[in-house]
């Protein structure tokens, strides 16, 4: 999802990655053209040097006002991307973002995802079926008894973020392949914030995080984005070196821990300050200031923010009005509304001096 925009660069820096023996490749209907650019890097024989995976669902991306997480529908789909990949066989297909239990049952309950999937392996359209997931812990375990059917999962998890470390561990020991996106937190620990790059202990953070996970026997999987050149040699040379074990693994471990906004005291995502009287996302501007003020990452920051907050929808931290109802509702009694104004000064356009 983090391709170049030119179809010829992205070709090109897709088969250098082949090339230098990067071999899965994750995507999806959803990532732009990321199919069709996918798509063309695979020709001239790359195809069959690759594990080639593509997902969809239809509370992530709407291609048509009618999509259901039905069986047909995602039969439909799933040949409309490999009409886009241009091939005639995905080795993964995945169920993409079980982000609840409601999802789960539409997406693998009587006529619902799963069942146009299967169709699909049935007529070798598909090697392999899994989900990607952000759901809770105690759900995800629930999923893992369940699912016999799955293969693999695709799951959040670095240095800073081990909330799905417990899960890994289940489905390999499960032999369910692990699949690790968000390696470096989204980008998060290539922006050389002083304030991650004191917490890796005199190492790169970049290089830290890659041998945090080859330093995890449960992880067979990582996704690595690319969007140049240096990004595929340097993710090799990372993992070419001694995996990060013993006590410095457990005191890098523990300087990220310490960042954590529960540690900090800060937002714990529990949702009573909402919902906003002006249509605010208070949790995700919550976070933004985390990024932004506490992480010091204002790029990462940045891509949150445009994620959850809308300037057409006037749902941007300065059409927050001050008037304290989320701070009066807060179960850790922060002032939410001064973080609001500080994103609002510092990322919405146009906003400055106004708190």
């Amino acid at each position: 999802m983090r391709l170049p925009k030119g179809d010829d660069e992205a070709v090109t820096l897709l088969r250098q990655a082949i090339d230098a023996g990067l071999i899965y490749i994750d995507t999806s209907r959803g990532y732009g053209d990321s199919e069709i650019k996918v798509g063309k890097s695979l020709k001239d024989g790359y195809r069959s040097r690759v594990i080639l995976s593509t997902k969809w669902s239809p509370w992530v991306q709407m291609v048509e006002e009618t999509d259901r997480p039905t069986a047909a529908c995602t039969y439909k789909r799933l040949l409309e991307s490999m009409e886009r990949l241009d091939v005639d066989r995905l080795d993964f297909y995945q169920l993409w973002n079980i982000d609840s239990l409601e999802h789960w049952q539409q997406a693998t309950g009587k006529g619902g995802m799963l069942e146009g999937i299967l169709r699909a392996r049935k007529e070798g359209l598909v090697g392999h079926i899994g989900f990607t997931t952000h759901d809770s812990p105690g759900n995800i375990s629930r999923y893992i008894d369940e699912a016999d059917w799955c293969e693999a999962i695709l799951f959040t998890y670095n240095v800073m973020n081990q909330t799905y470390r417990e899960n890994i561990a289940k489905a390999h020991a499960k032999g369910i392949a692990t699949l690790v996106m968000n390696p470096i937190g989204g980008g998060m620990l290539a922006e050389n914030s002083p304030v991650l790059t004191a917490a890796a202990g005199g190492l790169d953070p970049i290089e830290a995080a890659h041998r945090f996970l080859s330093g995890d026997p449960n992880v067979d999987t990582v996704l690595c984005g690319i969007r140049k050149p240096s990004d595929i040699t340097d993710t090799l040379a990372n993992f070419a070196k001694p995996p990060l074990v013993g006590g410095l693994r457990s005191t890098i471990v523990e300087a990220y821990a310490r960042l954590s906004k529960k540690n900090l005291g800060l937002c714990t995502d529990c949702q009573y300050c909402m919902p906003c009287p002006q249509g605010l996302n208070i949790p995700g501007i919550m976070h933004t200031a985390y990024l932004h003020r506490v992480l010091q990452c204002p790029e990462a920051a940045a891509n949150h923010y445009r994620w959850i907050a809308d300037p057409a929808k006037n749902t941007t931290a300065e059409n927050c009005t001050q008037c304290g109802e989320c701070g009066s509702k807060c179960t850790q009694k922060l002032p939410i509304p001064e973080h609001v104004g500080y994103v609002a000064r510092h990322l919405d356009s146009g906003s400055q001096g106004k708190r």
